[in-house]
């Protein structure tokens, strides 16, 4: 079978790897040089910790398999298994953390509440003032700003894999895809990944999709120089991830409220070292369109705040600065929108802040529903 994958994001990639996986040749089309979405403005993380349980956390710890996998496969796609902790410091934090890891699919997610000693012992740098912290050993990350390329020379190297970046597709018919240099792609059938991306083409193709747009902004430091042994979150991630929900989150919230510019952005702190020794940080979360066109420093001045306190000591100067969006299903217990459009095409979308940890296992699942 001739497949042809359009969006050379990490969600259109991972369906590329399945379809070579399977013995399919592959076609893959970019509209950009080199894609420039949400994957590559991402942590990299794999990120099973808040996962809610049932369906997403199985998607999450089967995707998490399939990194390993690939990782041993491609290694210069970085994968580590470095885990996560969830730094706490209030009681209330603590009582969330306590019982995440008392419920019953804590074992699967690795989950194990740790004093501030256990902390330091398994992350040294985090010297700041804390309580404890929830430990995640299932949490891992991949260098996401490399990752797609690293993949893609490994699928090229099967003889039945073509990388055609600078596309953009313009129609779907019962034999492929016109792009919009006038060009006619012949294929079996059609992977429709674009990301953020709902107008033109998707759009005519399927116009009601249950699926909205997130925009948020991220940084990168300068090198720390001591290594961060695990990625790290503070206490805000327990309210914006389903799996801590609760009593004791709803609690926290109702004695705990979140800093003005923490509340007015949606935030929380996610922190993990890149191979360069420096610091990704996030994130911010705006729902309403339009969004903004400029950034605001507040957020980072937040961020930079937190990540300083659980470090216990000043973060490195930010080099870099960006915003990134994602299409989010409508249905917090919808992991990923697929329609089939025309005769032989899927539009699959919408999977969040859960696409660079889930897009192995959505396109896995894609591949099984689809009997590639």
């Amino acid at each position: 079978m001739r497949m042809i994958i359009v969006g050379g994001g990490v969600l259109g990639t991972m369906h590329a790897w399945q379809a070579i996986r399977r013995g399919h040749e592959v076609l893959h089309l970019e509209r950009d040089k080199e894609a420039r979405g949400a994957t590559v403005r991402n942590f990299g993380l794999v990120w099973v910790s808040g996962r809610a349980s049932g369906a997403e956390l199985e998607t999450a710890l089967r995707a998490r398999e399939l990194w390993e996998e690939i990782g041993t496969e491609v290694a210069g796609i970085g994968f580590r298994a470095n885990g996560s902790l969830a730094v706490c410091r209030t009681p209330e934090e603590v009582a969330v953390a306590e019982a995440a890891a008392a419920a019953p699919d804590a074992p699967a997610r690795g989950f194990k509440l740790l004093d501030r000693d256990e902390t330091r012992v398994v992350n040294p740098a985090l010297g700041g003032d804390f309580a404890a912290a929830l430990w995640c050993e299932r949490d891992a990350a991949v260098e996401s700003r490399v990752a797609l390329p690293a993949l893609r020379a490994a699928l090229a190297a099967s003889d039945r894999y073509q990388w055609l970046p600078g596309r953009e597709v313009r129609d779907l018919n019962d034999r492929g895809v016109r792009d919009d240099h006038g060009d006619v792609h012949v294929g079996d059938q059609v992977i429709l990944a674009t990301g953020a991306v709902l107008t033109g083409l998707v759009r005519e193709l399927a116009p009601n999709l249950p699926v909205r747009r997130v925009w948020l902004q991220m940084a990168q430091t300068a090198p720390l120089d001591v290594p961060l042994t695990t990625s790290v979150a503070d206490g805000d991630t327990f309210r914006y991830y389903p799996g801590y929900r609760g009593p004791q989150l709803d609690e926290m919230n109702s004695v705990q409220p979140q800093p003005p510019v923490a509340a007015e952005h949606a935030m929380q702190l996610l922190m993990v070292q890149r191979l360069d020794g420096g610091l990704t940080i996030g994130d911010t979360h705006a729902y309403a369109e339009p969004f903004a066109f400029d950034q605001v420093e507040e957020p980072y001045e937040h961020l930079a705040e937190v990540a300083s306190a659980l470090l216990g000591r000043p973060l490195p100067a930010i080099r870099r600065r960006w915003h990134g969006v994602y299409a989010q299903c409508l249905d917090p217990n919808e992991i990923v929108q697929r329609q089939r459009v025309g005769d032989n095409g899927v539009v699959v979308t919408g999977p969040g802040g859960r696409g660079m940890t889930c897009a192995p296992a959505i396109a896995e699942q894609t591949a099984k529903e689809l009997n590639w």
